[in-house]
Order: structure tokens, then C-alpha cells, then sequence
């Protein structure tokens, strides 16, 4: 296998708020880049600075070193390695195919073995970090596959991010990616539920949060996400309609082991709740209207 130096070009499908700052940064280190996405505009500041534009996921594959994509939902995993003019048709014997997105383990394992049987390195490597670690590269990314793949690939990574971790054989980028959505629902849950009762029996809120939040209660989601809440702050670091696909992910990747996991579940019952009024495009800190609906 060739090294991270000796990949030049690169296929570049989901320039969302995430994948546009990240195939940035691929730009900005020399790499060539074609791009696809389904809404053209959003890929105009990438063909601005010189990313060639493509009209279908095939097209984009066609010829490149490495295939790299980062999409919403698993469904569109599928559609854009498996459909017709799809990744899978397209991709060049050698190629490396790097599937950032939050999916479906299942999923990845399915591509790996449908690109092996090509020739083809697949690997599933989903991300930590959110918008501001896709804009400033200082991603975590958890990676899935063979480990010479991950070897190859790794100095391109390094380029999104700055903790670069091997989890194991084919699917366990996602099945890792898993574990975070899991503990941090937990995590938001219970700091958005501490900020709610604080207002309940009457006590400064805010006061409570400088308190609680430097001990042994504080938290990145309590920090970070939930403090939002108190500013009255919903915009989106992570919208409550992505949490709760991901949040579905880990109940069906714990179902798979025969493993019920309560709280998850709870969670992602009160962000379904929240998500049918209406603020499925909120940010995540929005799970304390739960908490102030039924206090």
C-alpha cells in the first residue's frame, strides 16, 4: 500500500457545515479535491478556493486516491456507496474509502466486505468534536478496518484531526462512536436536569453553575451544551434531530448485543418528545425544555 504522501487525490461527498470545513482543510494542504453534494450551494465556498465540482457520488469516486464522506443519516451511507452510480461502481481498485459519518456498524461492516471483494480499502471513521472541531481540525476520529488501511491513511486524517485513534477490525469506528453518544446522553441529560431543579426550588441558577459546574458534577455537555440553556442560547453546536439518530444507532448497536441500556433510552424518548413540538433543529441544550415542561 502506498503512504499518506503518495495520495493526491481526493473525493470529497457532504459539504455540510462539518464536511465543508474539513475538505477545507484537505485544500488547504495541497490535496486535490472534487466534491459532491446534494444541494450545490453548499459546496460554493470549497469550489471558490479550487475544489472541483461533481454531479453524482460516482463521478466523484471516478479516479481518486481516497473517497471520503460525511452525510447525514445511514440511509444516505447507503444510497451514496451502494446505489446505482454509487461509490462501490466507481471507486478504482486501491482506493480508499473513509466513511466519517455517525452510521450504523452493521452498515460499515457490509461496505468493507463489498469493497474487499473490489479490491478496495474501506474503512469507517466517524467524528468527535462537533463544528468547531471540524473548523479548527482538532478532531477526534475513531477508526474502523484493516490497520495497513489505517496506516496508509492516517497522515491525510491528521489534516481533520488531531486525536487519531485505531478502534479495531471493520465497524468498530462506529460501534466506538456509540459508546460516545451513549455516555453523553447521560452526561446532558443529568446537567440539564441538575439546572432544572436549581430553578425549581428557587435557587440563582447561574450562581448553581459556576458552583457545580468546577467540581465533581462538571462536564464537557454540562460547559459546553447545557450552559446555553441559561443564556437562552438554542442555536445548534448539534442539532437534537442528528442526537436522536444517533441515539437510535446505540439502541440498536445494544440490542445487537442483547444489552438494554435504560437511560438511553429514556433520553432519546424525551428528545423524540421535544422533536415532535417542533425543535428537532435546536441544539441538543434544548433537552432542558423537557425538564421545564414537567417540573
Amino acid at each position: 500500500m502506498s503512504g499518506g504522501i503518495h495520495m493526491k487525490k481526493i473525493g470529497f461527498i457532504g459539504t455540510g457545515i462539518m464536511g465543508s470545513a474539513m475538505a477545507g482543510h484537505l485544500l488547504n494542504a495541497g490535496y486535490e479535491v472534487s466534491v459532491y453534494n446534494r444541494t450545490k450551494a453548499k459546496a460554493d465556498s470549497l469550489l471558490q478556493k479550487g475544489a472541483v465540482w461533481c454531479n453524482t457520488p460516482g463521478q466523484c469516486a471516478k479516479g481518486q486516491d481516497v473517497i471520503i464522506s460525511i452525510v447525514g443519516y445511514p440511509k444516505d451511507v447507503e444510497e451514496i456507496y451502494l446505489g446505482k452510480n454509487g461509490v462501490l461502481d466507481n471507486a478504482s481498485e486501491g482506493a480508499y474509502l473513509i466513511d466519517m459519518t455517525t452510521s450504523s456498524p452493521q452498515l460499515a461492516q457490509k461496505i468493507y466486505r463489498m469493497a474487499k471483494d473490489k479490491g478496495i480499502f474501506a474503512l469507517d471513521a466517524p467524528v468527535t468534536g462537533g463544528d468547531s472541531g471540524a473548523q479548527n481540525a482538532s478532531l477526534s476520529i475513531l477508526v474502523g478496518g484493516d490497520t495497513d488501511a489505517f496506516t496508509a491513511v492516517k497522515p491525510l486524517l491528521l489534516k481533520m484531526g488531531t486525536n487519531i485513534v485505531y478502534e479495531g477490525t471493520a465497524g468498530a469506528g462506529q460501534k466506538t462512536k456509540a459508546c460516545n453518544q451513549i455516555a453523553i446522553a447521560g452526561a446532558l441529560a443529568g446537567a440539564c436536569e441538575a439546572l432544572s431543579y436549581a430553578k425549581a426550588a428557587g435557587l440563582d441558577v447561574q450562581k448553581v453553575f459556576d458552583a457545580i459546574s468546577q467540581g465533581a458534577a462538571g462536564s464537557f455537555q454540562m460547559s459546553h451544551v447545557a450552559v446555553n440553556a441559561l443564556k437562552g442560547n438554542y442555536q445548534p453546536g448539534f442539532m437534537l434531530k442528528h442526537f436522536i439518530k444517533d441515539m437510535k444507532i446505540g439502541v440498536q448497536a445494544g440490542d445487537s448485543c442483547g444489552l438494554n441500556m435504560p437511560i438511553l433510552k429514556q433520553v432519546l424518548q424525551q428528545a423524540e418528545n421535544l422533536a415532535a413540538k417542533g425543535l428537532e433543529q435546536e441544539g441538543t441544550q434544548c433537552l432542558i425544555k423537557y425538564y421545564q415542561d414537567n417540573f
